[in-house]
């Protein structure tokens, strides 16, 4: 047993002149200052869906029109054109996970619906069909609503912009 409360002792004592009280405090602050500034850091909350499921909605016009009614805020190459539908991206792309939004009357019902705008990526852009309407666009500073970024980002498929979506995902009223 000597030799335990020896070595016990021993311990005890060096690290009683390693240590101090403030030196204690110190190091229990910087741990508390980094845990919490570790929840900033920027996370994917990305969810298992990748894009809003579509609305069934009374449709007339040509989805490969700029005029058609969904693409009120769409900004880019019209994925109706590009292989896919007003709703769904072409083989080989995939819906970005980060959207724009905007509200759009269909003249069928007359009724708004909001429609959320998704980049299609994974492929080089279509480059058929462009289309730009800017009606309710925002700037920049207010992404949510603004329709002039690139959107690809939290993709699989990197960030190779192809063509956009507009899908139908409620009434507005």
């Amino acid at each position: 047993m000597r030799r335990f409360d020896r070595a016990a002792e021993y311990l005890a004592r060096s690290a009683a002149r390693g240590t101090s009280r403030r030196g204690f405090i110190g190091r229990l602050g910087a741990f508390v200052t980094a845990t919490s500034a570790a929840t900033l850091l920027p996370v994917s909350r990305v969810r298992a869906e990748k894009a809003p499921v579509p609305v069934q909605v009374q449709e007339q016009g040509d989805p490969t029109s700029c005029d058609y009614w969904r693409y009120c805020a769409v900004d880019g190459f019209l994925c109706a054109c590009c292989g896919g539908s007003a709703s769904s991206c072409p083989p080989g792309t995939e819906p970005s996970p980060i959207t724009w939004l905007g509200t759009c009357r269909n003249p069928a019902d007359g009724r708004n619906y909001v429609i959320s705008y998704n980049d299609c990526c994974g492929k080089a852009a279509c480059g058929r069909c462009n289309c730009s309407r800017d009606e309710g666009a925002t700037p920049v500073y207010q992404p949510t609503t603004a329709n002039d970024l690139d959107w690809c980002l939290g993709t699989q498929a990197g960030v190779a912009y192809h063509c956009s979506l507009s899908v139908v995902t409620g009434p507005a009223d």
